[in-house]
């Protein structure tokens, strides 16, 4: 174990949280010191439920420790059978009570609880929250779902969906939208939307839509021996995974993969002359695997980016991961450790990120726009309109949520027109990063006419800091020293003002051709001299 600011998954009890959440008429009884009772936070306040999580915490404290915790335990069992009269329940125990070796399976056994309890066995200290989230969707599985006779009509159970997932409500509405245009029902969602009699009756579909490998594919695997259902390998998340998804659904039931995709925008768009400028943008991707690899996809295939950097911090999916970035001629980043992101990301210098919200911040630091495709997530990847990833509808939100981070060439373009404006001059930044922009002092804006200028004329007065910067200003020196950049190479205050009346869409591509132009001579420091022989020298 390490301390550190930021973790992209929490401990596998909070993977447990996450099914018990999404279901209905399940609750968990986790054995916990005070202080690992945070997790309800996570759902309250970031996914904004109505509700708290269905779960009871023991809640023991350090003067228990030389008493009977265990005795603890079954009280908080019994108290929360006789107040929430669940289906179902599961016990289990957080990082710290497992180390008291205390059983909450056993000790919920012997009190003979008059509703199936399922415990739960999940090694902190080995696994994190998304494992913890797959188990125990696959110990309720076991539990409760049987063989029995299949439905009259072709209907399928749609796997992996939970609580705090990133955009997991959406995502199943819109793949249910798909199936039922293709003539499928849906028999169960789970777990979330599924209470445990609605568990009890997955056997009854012919086959499993597996939409999120990393917290339902366990569940996919029994269902697949002990039902005999098959499971869907594709995930459908951009256009081409979608129409491979119909194809694969296609051959498990033997209809057709023809739907509706009237409503499907992104291929048009992304080849239309207002987005060519997108075409050969690097973009570095970072997150869950599944999202991370049908990512790299769409930006490659779909959109026209170059896919510079790709990994994953879940490291049970490395292997698919590997294999997915070696056919883009790259090596997958493999880390739980935010910092060995964010040296990688700085190094291969993208244009854009696509990654967590972790890699939003980092973006934020090195001034990369970022847009979110994975958990982990925050109160903003909860929106409160129709947003889903997959399907056709998915690729066009996805289309919308790549692009804007970048803002629209053209526009960014003709906003430089106007540098010298009071809002938008050379030194604020992309307009949609309003928090970076400082307002120029009103010595810089007001003409000899006015040189009474006030905040009611909509100026600062000098030395003021924009409302919008809390951070202060730059001091002198900090403006005029030399820019730094990589292998030691300085770059001269009057090549650094001339670089940036560079539109920003193709900036970044001539500042690097500029800095390997000048390692290659041996210069040191970058004049503008220097910017335009290197223009030259790659326009020939």
């Amino acid at each position: 174990m390490k301390l550190t600011l930021w973790t992209y998954e929490g401990p596998p009890h909070v993977g447990a949280m996450r099914v018990a959440t999404g279901m209905t008429g399940l609750h968990y009884v986790l054995h916990a010191p005070q202080g690992d009772t945070y997790a309800d936070l996570l759902f309250t306040m970031i996914e904004r439920r109505n509700h708290r999580p269905p779960v009871t915490y023991t809640t023991f404290q350090a003067r228990d420790l030389g008493a009977d915790t265990a005795n603890l335990f079954k009280d908080a069992a019994r108290g929360a059978y006789e107040r929430f009269r669940p289906q179902a329940m599961i016990v289990g125990a957080s990082c710290t009570a497992e180390l008291i070796q205390d059983d909450p399976g056993g000790l919920a056994e012997a009190i003979g609880l008059p509703c199936p309890v399922i415990p739960l066995d999940l090694p902190s200290y080995q696994r994190k929250e998304n494992f913890g989230a797959d188990e125990t969707f696959h110990q309720i599985v076991r539990a409760l779902a049987k063989p029995m006779p299949r439905s009259e009509t072709i209907t399928c159970n749609i796997l992996g969906a939970t609580a705090l997932g990133f955009r997991h409500r959406d995502d199943v509405a819109e793949v249910t939208k798909l199936l039922r245009l293709m003539g499928i029902g849906v028999n169960v969602a789970a777990p979330m939307g599924a209470s445990p009699a609605d568990i009890a009756r997955m056997g009854q579909a012919h086959f499993n839509v597996l939409l999120y490998p990393e917290t339902g594919e366990s569940a996919a695997r029994y269902l697949e021996r002990a039902c005999g259902q098959p499971w869907t390998k594709v995930v459908p998340l951009g256009v081409g995974a979608t129409r491979d998804f119909l194809h694969e659904v296609s051959g498990l039931t033997g209809l057709s993969p023809k739907v509706d995709e009237s409503g499907l925008r992104l291929p048009w768009w992304s080849a239309s002359v207002d987005s060519t400028y997108l075409t050969g943008k690097r973009v570095f991707l970072f997150g869950d695997a599944t999202h991370v690899i049908a990512a790299a996809r769409i930006a490659a295939t779909e959109i026209g980016f170059e896919v510079v950097g790709m990994g994953c911090y879940n490291r049970e999916f490395a292997r698919p991961m590997r294999a997915a970035a070696k056919a883009y001629g790259l090596e997958a980043l493999i880390t739980d450790d935010y910092l060995e992101v964010e040296d990688a990301i700085a190094a291969a210098a993208p244009e854009l990120i696509l990654g967590t919200q972790q890699e939003r911040h980092i973006g934020k630091r090195l001034g990369i726009p970022c847009a979110v495709i994975s958990s982990p997530v925050h109160v903003q990847d909860f929106p409160a309109r129709y947003s889903p990833q997959m399907g056709f509808e998915g690729a066009n939100v996805i289309f919308d949520t790549w692009i804007h981070p970048l803002v629209m060439g053209l526009e960014e373009h003709l906003l430089t027109m106007f540098r010298e404006d009071f809002e938008f001059h050379s030194d604020a930044g992309p307009s949609h990063h309003g928090a970076k922009a400082d307002l120029r002092a009103v010595t810089d804006i007001a003409s000899d006419d006015a040189p009474g200028a006030d905040l009611a004329g909509g100026a600062l007065p000098p030395g003021s800091a924009s409302p919008r910067d809390t951070s202060g200003q730059k001091m002198p020196s900090e403006v005029q020293a030399p820019m730094a950049a990589a292998g030691g190479l300085l770059w001269q205050a009057a090549a650094e003002r001339e670089l940036k009346k560079i539109p920003f869409f193709v900036r970044g591509k001539a500042k690097r051709n500029t800095e390997a132009y000048a390692s290659e001579r041996g210069v040191a420091e970058i004049s503008v001299e220097t910017l335009y022989e290197a223009k030259a020298h790659y326009a020939r």
